[in-house]
């Protein structure tokens, strides 16, 4: 997967005046909880890398204290946002999209580019699936209803023609969360699955899978937004200098990841 440092307002953030360093003390005149979303995917590296190691906790400073939340799909750290739990999230374009809709545009602000690619389609390797018309009466999951997989899915089974069930149709997508995906697949109780890395290499790896399509073969030179970064925005409006920080601290861990994707692999393993 290639991670692409499409970042709004990186040049700026890139160095950003007052953002802190081990010598510098703390941005925040006060103390401040930030609450952080992300998803244990490969496609969530800077996150899951940067709070691990210390690199947002460096940049914003001693006041701020990071408060990690795990979800397993962007529908779910939507509905944080909207409770007001939530600040800022790694997230897919979906999701952001949706709540951006659903909030008539008031509820967040899309602020940077995280990762493209990562997103597979995998059959099992038994379920007599060889070509798109062999889909028809399958039974495919996806993540969860409304996420980026999900509604990839169902879009490329409507441009094969299928019907889904909910639709009078054969077909089923049947949201589930990632690690019962794989139960799922192994039990043989689905057909095929749309889901984020590092679920598409375990079915493969661990559930005799295949990749029946890589995402990326859908897009122009194969490019595509797979997760970016939103904050909600009471959180931006309140705290600018805390958000720029942040993204400073994005883009230098996209760089490192790029330049180092040896080490950026096993670090993000162990965190997975």
């Amino acid at each position: 997967m290639k991670l692409l440092a499409r970042i709004a307002l990186a040049i700026l953030a890139i160095s950003v005046p007052g953002c802190a360093s081990p010598n510098v003390g703390s941005l925040a005149n006060s103390p401040v909880t930030m609450r952080i979303g992300y998803f244990p995917n490969i496609t969530h590296s800077q996150a899951m890398i940067g709070i691990a190691d210390g690199t947002f906790q460096r940049a914003l400073g001693d006041n701020v204290k990071l408060d990690a939340k795990v979800f397993n799909a962007g529908p779910s750290a939507i509905e944080a946002m909207f409770a007001g739990q939530l600040d800022l999230t790694y997230i897919g374009p979906n999701p952001a999209i949706n709540g951006y809709v659903k909030s008539k545009g008031e509820a967040l602000r899309i602020i940077a580019g995280a990762t493209s690619g990562g997103a597979v389609l995998v059959v099992r390797n038994d379920a007599g699936i060889t070509s798109a018309a062999d889909f028809r009466g399958k039974k495919i999951a996806s993540p969860q209803l409304g996420n980026t997989q999900d509604v990839a899915l169902r879009a490329w089974l409507m441009r094969q023609g299928f019907k889904l069930k909910e639709q009078g149709g054969d077909t089923q997508v049947i949201p589930t969360e990632n690690p019962n995906i794989l139960t799922l697949f192994l039990k043989k109780e689905i057909d095929a699955a749309w889901v984020p890395e590092p679920w598409g290499a375990r079915l493969v790896r661990e559930a005799n899978g295949i990749v029946f399509l890589d995402e990326r073969d859908l897009w122009d030179k194969r490019q595509f937004v797979t997760a970016h970064i939103i904050v909600s925005t009471k959180f931006l409006k309140d705290h600018p200098d805390l958000v720029r920080c942040w993204l400073a601290a994005h883009v230098e861990l996209t760089q490192r990841i790029n330049a180092d994707p040896v080490s950026a692999k096993q670090k993000l393993n162990t965190e997975i």
